[in-house]
């Protein structure tokens, strides 16, 4: 290290001077204090520095620091003051004195390169203590620095050399890499824990469309990239949009960047970003009057008071922010009342942090002035000015948070060189079980008891580091209120925390927060409004996952969760409800006794049964009179009796379609019918045959046609359809069957008919013994009334055949129920046809016209036609 720092050395030769020095080296604003192990610390006591220009025609000029902060001296005061207190406690590091070495880095990466090389080398012009050049012992490790870009550079070059640095303030992630950074620890959390706390607040409010800004740093840089990519991986949100903020004063670009939050219909800002970003930031806000933004901000600028004015609180009200976890320390107030510029050993060299913050507080200068440091003019400081007599933010206990940092820090590496101390030769982590001495510590020594340091502050925090140097994350969650009196308060409303047992953790009391809106709400920051329960996200093309339409589902299909990407279709039996969000049982379709077809179809069948029974109680109370008697009763008792079947059988097409029902409706009907025209057939055959007889010689054919035969002819025509009907059950018997083609949101229940062959033969054989009938009794038709009633039979028969013929393609054409409607009506249209024509004549002349019903009449009748 020594050799790697010689360029800033040039000894005169000693043949020309006796003594040491150093040519144009920047002096640095320093604070020190010896001890037996010095520590180092790095701070930003001004904001910025001012570099000459280089002409190289002359010697340069030093560098000038210029803005005094005043919370970054507290910063390195509350290093002192723990370092101080360290020093008072006899448990912790007995028998040894810790010193320290505070430089001002100026907020500038050169000066903090520097200043750092100095501490790890202990080579500094103002420590020279003799003429040999030798200077103090260098540091064991260093507490800082605040920005992450000054720590990335300083410690790529000391993690060369394992020398401890734990940083306060630098939170990107970045620096958690072990390989480029192996020394490197920090007592605040990276960004990495920052974003996602960041994302569980969008996430508690539904805020899945936001905008980002970020600096044009490593702070912001990296930060924006992990933003981004963890938002991506929890797909909670999108970004409308992504801006790096200038630095400096750039008004064409925040003029362009505040143009598009204000087209953006995204209502949070979330902002990685330094308070120096946000100045320039907010005067253009302002300008384009740019209000209704709910603001998030980073831990950077969450508690900048430079921002908190009553001309910025109109549009920053409410802001939510990431803050440093606030702690407590005990005596740093009374510490801070003791400093005295005469106290400081190195005040005389002009460039004290001391004598700077006495200027800054009480507007003076010491004489000489400090070239550089100050403005000339002013009163002359007499270093016994009452600090308790002005009101400085300094003195300000209430908010301690980045010093809390320091606090915990500086306790860190004390611990840590403690434990070290406190080994047991023999036992020891290094080569051949050694221990680390006083006398020869070493920086990467150091190293290993700081990753396993473990500790609780007074104020009741866990300090530990993880495997890449990060200490257990905690934040504070602040709400920027807005008084009724204009003025500004910054209160707490959570905190977000990381734990070994339960994870990452936001706790949020929600009923404190501040809105800045009339609705004193929080405010929709959403693309697109979540897709309610019935509806699927359809992504819009070319834009972001978040913004999308709602689809509602197609029938048939649901969606019962909010923002479901697909609807899923329902079971077979269920179908989608009007909302499409759940599914229904399918409606049931049959031909039901409660609906008004099927009542009316019900009414009619029992109506001709009842007819039938009717018309049959009256041919056998008239069975002797002669109408009775001349038209055959026996077969006219038979054909009421398989018309009344006719009737009833069609009450079995009607009602819930079961097993027993599809396979018996078809058998009665075909075995009703065919047993119904056979009589018919019979009784035709029966007129045809004494019409024969009634002439000479033709007495022969009646004996064929005898009671015997005609039972014995009907039985046989109704064996072959019971038998067409028996093969047709065995082979494919009617089964009832849910059809879910007709409709598309019910069920129809209904009959297969298992064989369409087996159906076509039963019509078919009804068909064949209607048209035998009809044709036989056509050409009957002119016979004498006397012996026949053929022209009955005849229009009966037509009638019949005409309801059959019409019935095929009202059957084959009618979906559902509508098809068993069709065969009802068919069913009964054709055995009312049958009751009306052969029995309406007869029952008209029994019951009205009784002189017509007589041996007489119907002879006479008959010989006046003959």
């Amino acid at each position: 290290m020594l050799f790697s720092l010689s360029f800033f050395f040039s000894p005169v030769s000693s043949s020309l001077s006796s003594f040491c020095q150093l040519q144009g080296q920047f002096l640095l604003n320093g604070m020190h204090k010896p001890g037996d192990v010095v520590l180092g610390g790095l701070f930003e006591v001004h904001y910025s520095s001012v570099f000459p220009e280089l002409s190289f025609t002359s010697e340069p000029q030093q560098p000038r620091c210029q803005g005094f902060d005043i919370l970054g001296f507290r910063h390195a005061q509350t290093m002192a003051f723990a370092i101080d207190e360290i020093n008072r406690n006899s448990n912790l590091l007995p028998n040894v004195t810790l010193g320290y070495s505070l430089y001002d880095n100026c907020a500038t990466l050169g000066v903090g390169f520097r200043a750092s090389l100095s501490l790890a080398s202990g080579r500094e012009e103002q420590f020279l203590l003799d003429k040999t050049c030798l200077g103090s012992p260098p540091v064991l490790g260093i507490v800082g620095d605040s920005s992450s870009t000054c720590s990335i550079a300083i410690s790529s070059v000391l993690g060369l050399y394992k020398m401890p640095m734990v940083s306060y303030f630098a939170t990107c992630s970045c620096l958690s890499d072990r390989q480029r950074f192996p020394s490197f620890f920090r007592t605040i959390p990276s960004d990495a824990f920052q974003v996602r706390a960041m994302l569980q607040i969008l996430k508690r409010f539904g805020w899945t469309w936001a905008g980002l800004l970020v600096s044009d740093d490593d702070y912001g840089l990296h930060a924006a990239r992990s933003f981004q990519t963890d938002l991506a991986q929890s797909g909670g949100g999108c970004l409308a949009y992504s801006e790096v903020l200038p630095w400096g004063d750039d008004p064409t670009e925040q003029r362009r960047i505040v143009n598009v939050m204000r087209k953006s219909t995204a209502r949070v800002v979330i902002v990685f970003a330094h308070e120096s970003n946000m100045i320039h930031l907010m005067e253009e806000v302002i300008k384009q009057n740019v209000t209704g933004l709910q603001w998030m901000a980073s831990e950077a600028w969450t508690a900048a008071t430079v921002l908190q004015t009553p001309r910025l609180m109109p549009y920053l009200g409410g802001t939510l922010g990431i803050a440093i976890r606030r702690g407590e320390i005990p005596g740093l107030r009374d510490f801070l009342l003791r400093i005295r510029p005469d106290n400081d050993p190195n005040n005389s060299y002009g460039n004290s942090m001391v004598s700077n913050f006495w200027e800054y507080t009480f507007q003076c200068r010491f004489a000489p002035p400090p070239a550089g440091w100050v403005n000339a003019g002013g009163a002359l400081c007499t270093g016994q000015e009452d600090l308790g007599s002005v009101e400085i933010s300094i003195l300000d206990m209430s908010d301690l948070r980045p010093e809390y940092n320091v606090y915990k820090a500086v306790y860190a590496l004390a611990y840590a060189l403690d434990n070290m101390l406190q080994c047991v030769p023999g036992r020891g982590p290094f080569s051949r079980h050694s221990c680390a001495t006083l006398q020869r510590l070493e920086p990467w020594q150091l190293v290993y008891y700081l990753e396993k340091v473990n500790f609780t502050t007074a104020f009741g925090d866990q300090v530990s580091f993880d495997e890449n140097g990060d200490s257990l994350p905690i934040y504070d969650v602040m709400n920027w209120l807005w008084l009724p009196d204009g003025s500004t308060k910054v209160q707490s409303v959570g905190v977000v925390k990381k734990s070994a047992s339960t994870g990452e953790e936001l706790m949020l009391d929600e009923d404190r927060i501040f809105w800045n809106f009339e609705s004193k709400k929080p405010p929709r920051s959403v693309c697109s409004n979540r897709c309610p329960p019935g509806t699927r996200m359809a992504r819009r093309k070319g834009e972001p996952v978040c913004c999308f339409d709602c689809i509602p589902c197609s029938e048939g299909k649901i969606s019962n969760e909010t923002d479901s990407m697909e609807c899923t279709s329902c079971p077979e039996d269920f179908w989608s409800s009007h909302q499409r969000d759940h599914c229904v049982p399918k409606r049931t379709e049959f031909l039901s006794y409660h609906e008004p077809l099927g009542i009316c179809l019900t009414t009619a069948s029992l109506l001709g049964t009842l007819i039938c029974t009717i018309v049959l109680g009256i041919f056998t109370y008239h069975r002797i009179t002669p109408m009775v008697r001349a038209n055959n009763s026996e077969l006219s008792f038979l054909l009421l009796l398989s018309l009344k079947l006719c009737f009833l059988c069609s009450l079995l097409f009607i009602g819930h379609p079961r097993l027993w029902t599809c396979q018996l409706r078809h058998a009665a009907f075909g075995i009703s019918f065919v047993l119904c025209v056979s009589c018919i057939l019979v009784k035709t055959m029966v007129v045809l045959a004494v019409f024969k007889a009634s002439k000479p010689g033709g007495g022969a054919s009646l004996k064929w046609f005898g009671a015997v035969q005609q039972r014995g002819t009907v039985l046989a025509l109704t064996s072959i359809q019971a038998a067409i009907c028996t093969a047709w059950l065995v082979s494919s018997s009617p089964a009832p069957h849910k059809n879910t083609q007709y409709h598309n949101d019910k069920i129809v229940y209904e009959c297969v008919v298992g064989s369409t062959v087996g159906f076509a033969v039963l019509l078919g054989y009804i068909g064949l013994l209607a048209i035998v009938s009809f044709l036989l009794a056509f050409l009957a038709r002119n016979l004498p009334d006397n012996f026949n009633e053929a022209k009955l039979i005849t229009f009966s028969m037509l009638i019949f055949c005409a309801v059959w013929v019409a019935f095929i393609p009202a059957y084959v054409n009618s979906p559902g129920k509508y098809a068993d409607a069709v065969e009802v009506f068919a069913i009964l249209a054709s055995s009312f046809g049958l009751l009306v024509a052969l029995f309406g004549p007869k029952c008209y002349i029994i019951l009205l016209r009784p002189e017509r019903n007589t041996k007489k009449a119907i002879m006479g009748r008959g010989t006046t036609k003959t």
